[in-house]
């Protein structure tokens, strides 16, 4: 998927859409776009280690090992 260089690194709002917390990874849905970004919960602002699925976040996005990811995650 293709993402605008210039809406990259902007603070973001989401919902998480799944999370497995055995593996610690999930997706979170972009709420004005509906795009997905995959979160490792090293990525939460914090340091929590897991997120409920439906819970409303804010993010950045930013290059990782899995390509553009959501970083610095918080519950809004």
């Amino acid at each position: 998927m293709h993402h605008d260089p210039a809406q990259l690194f902007t603070v973001r709002s989401g919902v998480v859409t799944a999370f497995d917390d055995h593996v610690g990874a999930g997706t979170i849905t972009d709420g004005a776009t509906g795009e997905d970004w995959y979160v490792h919960c090293t990525r939460l602002a914090n340091g929590d280690r897991f997120l409920a699925v439906g819970t409303a976040v804010t993010y950045r996005t930013e290059p990782g090992p899995t390509g553009q990811e959501a970083v610095a995650v918080a519950p809004r």
